[in-house]
């Protein structure tokens, strides 16, 4: 029996919200199975070899592969500050997954979907932590360390900024700072370094649904704060957002890593943000 034109639509529509319920479902279930595993903060290198390639098999794409990683990594205890270079001024590990901090995260997260093995991730993270120098090299020292995330949005091959991609220029507000530079002008870190750079973010309050609906399954925020403006600073937080709504990150609040909603981790109270701004970051596949 043919049905008039605006009941077909109902229907079609019907029909379509209920596979798009059974798509999120059947997406979520995939993942199911890190549930199994053991806390990833309590295995040794050794036993962290046993379980990586499983999410290479398990995931065979990139992205689904971050995913998987995260949801694994939530109840990661926090530590600030917890990377180095193992020698030098900073002597903490290369690379470690007993503890973490927000850019902690992110980075070794990235490393872990990039490797088969600890060491290997290792490696990976030495090339993902470290700017290269003249001869496409990344050596691990404090001075060549990718230190600030507006930075490392701007020039590093892997995390590359969309913010301007999913956001009208409208909506858009632009930074023009001298990173590492402080108001007396100082350096705010002993680095030989500063960087004049303008940088766009999306104000907190002009963040949307529809924004975020123009996001990858998955991919990375960062989070402006203007008082840090006068140290030569834009980002004061990091971590992933996936779907479009559930920011998975290591909270200095909570103590560990946690998967919450995106809008209400912003809201500090009903009167302010945490945050003034934001930024969206690409995670691009570094090994091909």
């Amino acid at each position: 029996m043919d049905l008039p034109i605006d009941q077909r639509l109902l229907y079609y529509k019907f029909f379509l919200a209920i596979l798009s319920v059974y798509g999120v479902y059947a997406n979520q279930s995939s993942y199911k199975w890190t549930e199994s595993l053991p806390d990833p903060w309590t295995l040794s290198s050794e036993e962290l070899d046993l379980y990586l390639p499983r999410f290479h098999k398990m995931h065979t794409d990139y992205h689904d592969r971050l995913i998987a990683l995260n949801l694994w990594r939530v109840g990661t205890p926090y530590g600030i500050f917890c990377l180095g270079e193992e020698q030098g001024v900073d002597t903490d590990p290369i690379i470690r997954f007993d503890t973490s901090d927000c850019t902690v995260h992110v980075l070794t997260t990235i490393a872990l979907a990039e490797s088969n093995s600890f060491q290997h991730a290792k490696d990976v993270m030495i090339n993902i932590h470290y700017k290269p120098n003249q001869y496409g090299k990344s050596t691990p020292t404090y001075r060549s360390r990718w230190h600030f995330t507006s930075d490392r949005l701007l020039n590093h091959p892997i995390t590359v900024d969309i913010t301007s991609k999913i956001s009208s220029p409208n909506d858009l507000e632009t930074i023009n700072i001298e990173l590492n530079k402080k108001e007396n002008g100082s350096q705010f870190l002993d680095l030989g370094w500063t960087s004049v750079e303008s940088i766009d973010y999306i104000p907190i309050e002009k963040l949307s649904d529809d924004m975020l609906s123009n996001l990858p399954s998955i991919c990375g925020a960062a989070f402006v704060k203007k008082d840090y403006f006068k140290n030569g600073i834009v980002i004061a937080h990091e971590g992933y957002v996936v779907n479009g709504k559930d920011l998975i990150h290591a909270s200095s609040i909570e103590k560990k890593t946690v998967n919450v909603d995106l809008f209400s981790y912003l809201k500090k109270d009903e009167q302010a943000f945490r945050f003034d701004g934001i930024m969206f970051f690409d995670i691009r596949e570094g090994r091909k």
